[in-house]
């Protein structure tokens, strides 16, 4: 229950921050590129890298912590960031076949989702 709980808090926080981040680049980029949600998810992908390397090799975060900032936060931050890190193990794993893979698949795919979306709303 205490996980829950930890990933449910930060998960909150997480969302806001996200909603936050949003609102603040809104006020000044004026522009057809997603600003807003490109430094979203760069630096979730870098705060992920680095926590789960910092957390997971050095094992210098509680465990439960580290899910709440991980899963809760980060996840709701962003889930690009758990999808690079998920494509960066895979290469250093040696399977760079199944990143590139991972890589165009996932673009491809949730273009195509979202387009079926809308295409479905209307």
């Amino acid at each position: 229950m205490k996980s829950v709980l930890a990933v449910g808090t930060a998960g909150f926080l997480g969302a806001v921050a996200r909603f936050l981040v949003s609102a603040v680049v809104s006020r000044f980029w004026f522009h057809d590129f997603p600003l807003a949600t490109f430094l979203i998810n760069v630096s979730g992908s870098f705060a992920l890298g680095f926590l789960a390397s910092f957390g997971l090799e050095r094992q210098a975060l509680d465990p439960t912590l580290r899910l709440a900032v991980t899963t809760g936060f980060l996840g709701a931050f962003t889930t690009f960031s758990t999808f690079e890190v998920e494509t960066l193990r895979l290469t250093e794993r040696g399977a760079t076949g199944w990143a590139v893979a991972n890589v165009t698949a996932s673009v491809a795919a949730g273009f195509l989702a979202a387009r079926l979306g809308v295409a479905l709303a209307r």
